[in-house]
């Protein structure tokens, strides 16, 4: 066996996400291939480069020195790659594109409505593309896949942002809302305290970087060991509505018949919501149009309205 780009590849992944799961998941690939090449890469090293804990894989001293020698190389193929395809796909499609990436938000409809009258961008069409992972987003920006990247980053796991890219700031501090059935007997409350869910299960994306530490840190707080199912956003929705689970969303969330939401008390688990471009001519753009179609958003969700105790005009 020869250490090649697809194994330093793979090792990176597994310290950006901290998970064996998300790292497989990030490379189109299965947990148990990625855990047996990690294996097999330790046995030719001669030594662990990942402790495996409860939480994820952090990396030992010996990982931390490979990682900080194989990373550049990585980041030099990836970027080399990427720039020329992405030169190839501009030369081929030519101008009067603007290229979004998102994590998933409710501003999503109104920012697109209202970027296609912006007059920066009369003659463009807006396309989309929604990852769960910022981190993914981030570097897909950074490497010129994307124009624009709208993410959310978790209080207390903070992203990691790529040379070239600058940040603005939309919202520094977004608290997270319970979903709930609408005939669990905490949804007669105004505010939730997370001891009200002690006996319930919470289901979570493992790929949303940073949520489930997040949302661990809160209940450890708040002296709970939750019971945990993983799955995607629809599985909760479907799950929360019948009672099986209980969830974190987004505060501009939208009630449904069968599905409260809910503020937590004390807001323990919140977001910083976050736009990156390569420019600040770019992020001058597009940012007043994500900041009326967020406030749209708050606008619509009654629930958040009251929380942030201010009334916001729709500025539809």
């Amino acid at each position: 066996m020869e250490l090649d780009v697809r194994h330093l590849r793979a090792l990176c992944a597994i310290d950006d996400t901290g998970s064996l799961h998300k790292a497989a998941r990030q490379l189109g690939m299965t947990q148990p291939a990625l855990s047996t090449q990690l294996r097999r890469i330790e046995d030719f090293l001669g030594g662990r480069l990942f402790t495996r804990e409860r939480t994820g894989c952090r990396p030992t001293p010996l990982g931390r020195v490979l990682l900080t020698r194989a990373r550049p190389l990585v980041d030099g193929l990836h970027g080399l790659v990427e720039e020329t395809r992405a030169a190839a796909a501009a030369t081929a499609e030519g101008p009067g594109r603007l290229r979004i990436g998102s994590t998933a938000s409710r501003a999503l409809p109104g920012w697109l409505r209202r970027l296609r009258t912006n007059a920066a961008f009369l003659g463009t069409e807006p396309t989309l593309r929604v990852d769960v992972s910022a981190h993914a987003l981030l570097r897909l920006a950074a490497e010129g896949g994307i124009d624009v990247a709208f993410v959310h980053e978790v209080e207390g796991s903070p992203l990691r942002v790529p040379p070239g890219l600058i940040c603005r700031v939309l919202v520094e501090r977004e608290p997270q809302f319970v979903s709930l059935a609408t005939d669990h007997p905490a949804a007669r409350r105004s505010v939730v305290r997370l001891s009200d869910l002690a006996g319930d299960r919470w289901m979570v994306d493992p790929t949303v970087d940073g949520e489930w530490d997040g949302l661990l840190r809160a209940l450890r707080s708040a002296g709970l060991e939750p019971r945990v199912l993983h799955g995607d956003y629809l599985t909760a929705a479907s799950l929360v509505a019948t009672g099986e689970v209980v969830a974190l969303c987004q505060p501009t969330s939208r009630a449904r018949t069968d599905m409260a939401i809910r503020p937590l008390h004390g807001d323990p688990v919140g977001v910083r919501l976050l736009l990156a471009a390569r420019s600040e001519a770019l992020l001058d753009a597009v940012l007043p149009d994500l900041r009326a179609a967020y406030e749209e958003a708050v606008h619509q969700a009654p629930v958040y309205r009251e929380r942030l105790g201010t009334k916001v005009q729709n500025p539809a």
